[in-house]
């Protein structure tokens, strides 16, 4: 029977366990710049127990930012600070994934370059908010990507994939999930389009696979993960049938033979119907390779999600959040530390590199 804190592989690529640190936001980079902040150093250091970190969400150009203070990976000064980060998670025995990310229309015109609108597989704007240096604000008017902008994106997502090796990462991870604009490309609430990248789900999948195209030239298929959130409504998403069209993604991901599939199968706080349900399950089942499953598991689901073979691993949020030994607290059954939500997004140490590890809690109730 697998365990949780089984050592497992996907091809040449090891990992020491089961429990992977899904990507967190926590906005702490340098909003001018967008490298990431020095303190993060330390922070991915903290958790490079997990089998596998995936940073947090990683905009690939200027035009896909959507909120202040969030990383980049379009030039060699982010790539640098990305080196010192990668550095520490190898030298503590750790692996780690850059998830590569476009917001598309999850974005203000005050992030945007120029004061330019978001951009989107369509003109459809969504019922929701972004953070900016104002506070929170409505999201704004995108506008609908050109053909030429589709390539150029595509070609951003290379380039991204690129940096990445030069950062010395272990792989990418493909942001599809979560609303934003692969997603919005993948649905068609949001994909209104008429021509090769709209309609048919054939069509709505393009813009996905023809990125994963694109960083297959950069990176070995067994280096690279692709993130979904096929029933997920977070950011005004939806689907009119989401079995038929992740199906398709499914069947074309693995033709393609990519390392994993990554899929939020709830989001926190979010109920989650039967039907939803059942397309998750059926989606796994058509999956071929390593499987990722995140969204509201403990340790009891974890443990029985991987020993029933319904996934290979588990990605754990929040908790890694507050416990940067989580496999170790797992392990042992020790209690976890409580996640501060006043100091998930911005700040500085506090809430992000000073909880306790168990070492440290032992010694403090004992002196």
């Amino acid at each position: 029977m697998t365990s949780l804190f089984e050592k497992c592989s996907i091809g040449d690529l090891d990992f020491k366990n089961r429990i992977f640190m899904a990507p967190l936001t926590r906005s702490r980079a340098d909003d001018a710049t967008d490298i990431p902040a020095d303190i993060a150093i330390e922070y991915y250091k903290q958790r490079a127990s997990a089998g596998l970190i995936i940073t947090e969400a990683t905009q690939i150009s200027q035009r896909g930012k959507g909120y202040i203070k969030t990383p980049g990976i379009y030039n060699d000064k982010q790539a640098a600070k990305w080196k010192e980060i990668t550095d520490v998670v190898h030298e503590e025995g750790g692996k780690i994934f850059l998830q590569l990310w476009h917001v598309g229309r999850i974005s203000h015109t005050s992030i945007q370059p120029d004061g330019k609108n978001p951009v989107s597989s369509s003109a459809v704007k969504a019922d929701t908010k972004t953070f900016t240096q104002d506070g929170y604000q409505d999201v704004s008017e995108p506008e609908a990507l050109s053909v030429d902008g589709i390539k150029q994106t595509i070609a951003d997502f290379k380039k991204g994939a690129e940096l990445c090796k030069k950062a010395g990462f272990d792989g990418v991870e493909i942001h599809g999930a979560n609303g934003y604009l692969i997603d919005q490309f993948l649905r068609d609430k949001t994909n209104k389009r008429d021509d090769a990248y709209g309609g048919s789900v054939e069509n709505r999948a393009r813009f996905l696979l023809e990125i994963v195209d694109a960083v297959k030239e950069v990176w070995p298929t067994n280096r690279i993960g692709v993130r979904l959130s096929p029933t997920g409504s977070f950011n005004d998403m939806g689907d009119s049938d989401p079995l038929t069209m992740f199906s398709h993604v499914v069947d074309q991901l693995n033709d393609r033979k990519v390392g994993y599939l990554h899929l939020v199968e709830r989001f926190p706080g979010m109920d989650v119907g039967n039907d939803d349900l059942a397309t998750i399950n059926t989606l796994i089942e058509k999956w071929q390779g390593f499987y990722i499953a995140n969204g509201d598991y403990d340790i009891l689901k974890a443990k029985d999600a991987v020993q029933s073979k319904h996934a290979d691993a588990i990605a754990f949020g929040r908790p890694f959040i507050a416990n940067p030994d989580l496999p170790e607290r797992l392990e042992k059954g020790a209690e976890l530390n409580e996640p501060d939500e006043d100091t998930f997004y911005g700040g500085g140490a506090e809430g992000y590199t000073d909880y306790p590890f168990l070492s440290e809690s032992k010694k403090t109730e004992a002196a």
